[in-house]
């Protein structure tokens, strides 16, 4: 197979960020990054670029990382619970989730992905628990929150 050099403009999942030099198939150049202005072939001119799409990485860079530790001063400051239904003995119906998590911090203005929550094992009792989010491949927080019952228990 025919294989081209290229100069990534903007960042490509798993094939890596603008300003990057990669070798790709010569069809997925010509037929999709080239027609999209993902990305330009690697020539002697382009490569003067290079330079000035790197600053521009690390400044994006930079920015994320900021808004980052922004975002995890803002959790460690904030204390959720999450109210299940639960049975007689206080049982908890189901199990809580990350989604469960991520929906109730959206109430609160903090917007997350789920996969960036990650628990250590599945909750099926009530309690204080600890989330690990991870915010930036730099930044990462462990998040308590309480798992409660919406109805009251009987004893």
């Amino acid at each position: 197979m025919a294989t081209t050099e290229i100069l990534l403009l903007k960042p490509v999942k798993k094939l890596g960020s603008e300003g990057e030099q990669v070798t790709v198939k010569a069809g997925y150049a010509r037929n999709f990054l080239f027609p999209q202005k993902i990305a330009l072939p690697l020539t002697q001119s382009n490569k003067k670029q290079i330079e000035a799409l790197a600053r521009k990485k690390l400044e994006r860079e930079a920015g994320e990382v900021e808004s980052a530790k922004n975002l995890a001063d803002k959790l460690s400051s904030t204390s959720i619970a999450i109210a299940v239904k639960t049975g007689d003995q206080g049982r908890i119906f189901g199990s809580v989730t990350n989604r469960d998590i991520i929906s109730r911090l959206a109430e609160e203005k903090i917007e997350l992905d789920r996969k960036q929550v990650k628990l250590q094992d599945s909750i099926k009792q009530m309690g204080s628990y600890t989330a690990k989010i991870t915010l930036h491949s730099e930044v990462t927080v462990d998040f308590k929150f309480e798992v409660v019952s919406e109805n009251p228990v009987e004893a």
